[in-house]
């Protein structure tokens, strides 16, 4: 668990702090509620949890379980990262539309609902990629 603390933590954070770069670079106020599209801004936050997860489920593979990982071993580790790192940039999500911009609300819990999904795809292809192929299956 010591891992998944480590990069959920990472994830969570660096999620948390775009949240706020997001807000000062203006991409909130010029989009909402004007209209429904993204910004070119907020599809770079797509390779914090792509970075994190990679970094997180192959330090869980070399270092916690020997150099040997198999596939529903990596998508428990990527699971735990994804849990602890949710819970983190929730907490920041709620300040931010708390305290700063009230006006987002559903619209950014629509956004972290998909964040949560991609996250999901993420650590499904992450621990194909990194895990030891089978010889028999």
């Amino acid at each position: 668990m010591k891992n998944a603390v480590k990069y959920g933590v990472i994830i969570g954070l660096l999620s948390g702090v775009w949240i706020f770069f997001l807000h000062l670079m203006g991409v909130y106020e010029e989009q909402y509620p004007k209209n429904d599209k993204a910004s070119w801004l907020e599809y770079i936050s797509v390779f914090i949890p792509l970075i994190g997860l990679y970094l997180g489920i192959k330090s869980f593979r070399n270092n916690y379980n020997g150099g040997r990982m198999e596939f529903f071993e990596g998508i428990f580790e990527g699971f735990k990262i994804m849990l602890v790192g949710g819970v983190i940039a929730a907490f920041f999500v709620v300040v931010y539309v708390q305290f700063v911009n009230n006006e987002l609300g559903a619209d950014i819990m629509g956004r972290v609902g998909a964040a949560g999904f991609i996250g999901v795809l993420f650590t499904l292809s992450i621990s194909l990629l990194l895990m030891n192929k089978q010889r028999n299956l």
